[in-house]
């Protein structure tokens, strides 16, 4: 017995030793036990157990059906606030601000780690090239014609409703194709909102939904959010009952810029509370389908028997950010959509509709899925683990369960926007965390995009960073005040 247990812990030192070294980095899958077992010539139950140890001391993951993963160091963001000390809603007004911090971000030549898009290496271009000359050849006619009333084209929002199959019955008559899920998400705040009206959102929450909230001339009401959990059902069912609230808007599967998944019982406590408020939620679930769990989380429409939910989705993530094709299931409200559809932009291209559904009819897009999910999660681990190594102690970093952005927390007086032009002059583009708040909230946080390539490059930017963090950290209190 002595010897076996010699045996295994002498494989989980020499495993974490090469982890310790990065022979194995964050993100990175172990070789598999058979693997293992017959290149130590040890017995299958033997690397079990260094396998599980390994896990006990916090240096792997086991995945179901995929094997042990080398796990990043992450500190969790502490970000939810109490549910009983609601603020009172606000006019957001980000705009001007996000202006000046885009344009600094768009010189090409530095590190971009501000929007959150993925690079055009993960994306399938070969495929959708081929598509849209195979598209173009069959049915030339969709690159000349325009329909003026008619936003669907008929093959495209049958794969979207089947690949909601999993989780629920869509109607054909509920989507409403749009010209990108952006444009879907205003279309639905034009139709059951109106100036001056409360929308009640994440905190933190991506900020083009803070925009169009400020476009229309609305106000926010800012809903304490868990890193983990997403925002809170409680708060949001105090703001209901108290009248507070005349929409919500929320990102309930991977959350930008938190990449937290609300879980099953709130989204189903949710749709009930909207349905006996007579309240319509705008759920954004762009980031569905690039969630890491086992199984793909339901969105809260799932739950929806009233209609009151309006999900909206592209395919601009994962498939093709060009093709600006979006939609939403809007229940209820379809009506009303199309209206403010035909009212602003008119019908979406018939062409690129018809590309994607031919990209969606076979097995290419759940191939693509798997590519993208397997690339950002060990990319955001490595990140991840890269931060905790570079940036002062008391920073924190998310642990998104979806897309492709972490969210740093920053020792409390250090001002991230202050940061980001240092970061710029440096050669490296972030997103500071005051434009994910209506009020102006996560001044010493930012949001970070893992969609590059790890490399050199990224692993340098994330070094100055670091040594950026630290001497922001470092300033005597009179400058962080002047600043």
């Amino acid at each position: 017995m002595s010897n076996q247990l010699n045996l295994y812990e002498h494989l989980a030192n020499e495993l974490g030793g090469l982890i310790a070294s990065r022979v194995f980095a964050p993100g990175d899958r172990l070789p598999s036990i058979r693997h293992l077992a017959q290149q130590k010539r040890l017995s299958v139950s033997t690397v079990m157990q260094a396998l599980r140890l390994m896990e006990d001391r916090g240096l792997v993951d086991a995945k179901p059906q995929a094997g042990y993963y080398v796990r990043h160091r992450a500190r969790m963001s502490a970000v939810m606030t109490h549910t009983e000390h609601l603020q009172e809603p606000a006019f957001v007004g980000i705009n001007n601000l996000l202006m000046r911090v885009l344009k600094a971000n768009e010189d090409p030549g530095l590190v971009q780690m501000g929007s959150a898009w993925p690079l055009q290496e993960l994306l399938p271009m070969k495929r959708m090239q081929k598509t849209v000359a195979a598209v173009a050849r069959r049915d030339p006619g969709l690159l000349s014609t325009v329909s003026c009333y008619d936003t669907n084209y008929p093959e495209f929002a049958r794969q979207i409703a089947r690949r909601a199959l999993d989780w629920g019955h869509l109607e054909l008559n509920e989507i409403v194709v749009t010209g990108s899920c952006t444009e879907a998400l205003s279309l639905c705040l034009r139709a059951v909102a109106k100036a001056g009206d409360t929308i009640a959102i994440e905190s933190a929450t991506y900020f083009v939904l803070l925009q169009l909230i400020e476009s229309l001339g609305m106000k926010a009401l800012e809903i304490p959010t868990h890193p983990k959990t997403g925002p809170s059902i409680d708060a949001l069912e105090l703001a209901m009952n108290a009248g507070l609230v005349q929409a919500v808007l929320l990102i309930p599967n991977a959350n930008n810029p938190l990449g937290c998944i609300m879980p099953e019982a709130n989204k189903q406590r949710l749709a009930k509370l909207l349905s006996q408020h007579d309240i319509p939620l705008i759920e954004d679930d762009v980031y569905g389908d690039l969630c890491f769990t086992p199984q793909r989380p339901w969105p809260v429409k799932a739950y929806d028997t009233s209609g009151h939910v309006m999900l909206c989705s592209s395919f601009s993530k994962a498939i093709s950010p060009g093709s600006r094709v979006g939609y939403v299931v809007a229940g209820r409200y379809a009506q009303d959509i199309v209206v403010q559809k035909m009212i602003s932009s008119g019908a979406t291209s018939h062409f690129f509709q018809a590309v994607l559904a031919d990209f969606l009819t076979g097995s290419a897009y759940e191939n693509q899925l798997r590519k993208m999910r397997r690339a950002l999660s060990q990319r955001i681990a490595r990140m991840s683990d890269a931060i905790c190594e570079s940036f002062p102690h008391q920073c924190t970093v998310s642990e998104p369960q979806g897309g492709f952005v972490v969210w740093v927390g920053l020792p409390e007086h250090v001002d991230a926007l202050a940061l980001h032009g240092d970061a710029v002059a440096a050669g490296v583009a972030l997103m500071p965390g005051q434009l994910f708040s209506a009020t102006g909230k996560f001044r010493n946080y930012l949001r970070l995009n893992c969609g590059n390539p790890w490399g050199l490059r990224t692993e340098g930017a994330i070094a100055t960073l670091g040594e950026l963090v630290h001497r922001h950290a470092d300033q005597p209190v009179a400058l962080r005040s002047a600043a």
